[in-house]
């Protein structure tokens, strides 16, 4: 089974990584990390450079497709990117179509999540509306092929989610115990519906700069 991860230039890294880490634990799998071209990549931070080798050409068909987010999706996604290109042809011919934050948008944006109830970080349940989906604040989606992971550490949740779907629980918790995936957060505020309103405000107001200086380098 081949499980290809789809990137791009500011990416946010633990979207990519922790589906990495669970599937590459799994026997036989073949794992590929693939963008637009070969050569150098670089996450949203500009701090973690990956080597690519494999471009979206050479992996037209995977079995499962998965794309991570990152604040650049809103743009990648009205652009209709490589990206969004290649989730596009490569639906159709999936066993299973996944995304983890906001790399819903691309999904949307090759019209994969319409009509659907989908999830993706709570920044961006409005504009994931804009194509055609019904947001939730699920922490994992599953509808039909498609499962849509919230934002960034929820990647791990839906790895482990599809792990247990195609080779079954005991492959799953398996993992879990390998990598240690035991939650427990010293503080209680991970969503906005838990999070204290300041602390809502003040994310809100950064995340909100982070796109405005996004585009404004455009």
């Amino acid at each position: 089974m081949q499980i290809a991860i789809g990137l791009y230039d500011g990416f946010t890294a633990l979207d990519a990584i922790g589906p990495y880490q669970v599937f590459s634990n799994i026997p036989g799998v073949d794992v590929v990390l693939c963008a637009e071209r070969v050569g150098p990549l670089h996450d949203d931070n500009d701090l973690l450079h990956l080597t690519i080798e494999h471009t979206f050409a050479d992996v037209p068909t995977p079995d499962v497709l998965l794309v991570p987010g990152g604040v650049i999706t809103r743009q990648l996604a009205t652009d209709r990117a490589p990206v969004v290109e290649w989730i596009a042809a490569a639906h159709p011919r999936t066993t299973w179509t996944t995304s983890v934050c906001t790399g819903s948008l691309l999904l949307g944006a090759a019209g994969v999540l319409d009509g659907i109830a989908a999830t993706t970080h709570w920044c961006a349940y409005d504009e994931l509306r804009t194509y055609g989906a019904e947001p939730t604040e699920q922490r994992v989606v599953r509808v039909g092929k498609v499962v849509t992971g919230a934002g960034v550490s929820a990647g791990i949740d839906m790895a482990l989610t599809l792990t247990g779907l195609i080779w079954g629980q005991d492959m799953a918790e398996a993992i879990q115990l390998a990598i240690e995936y035991d939650p427990q957060p010293p503080y209680d505020a991970g969503s906005p519906s838990k999070a204290p309103a300041p602390i809502l405000e003040l994310v809100s107001a950064v995340i909100a700069q982070q796109e405005a200086e996004l585009r404004a380098g455009a």
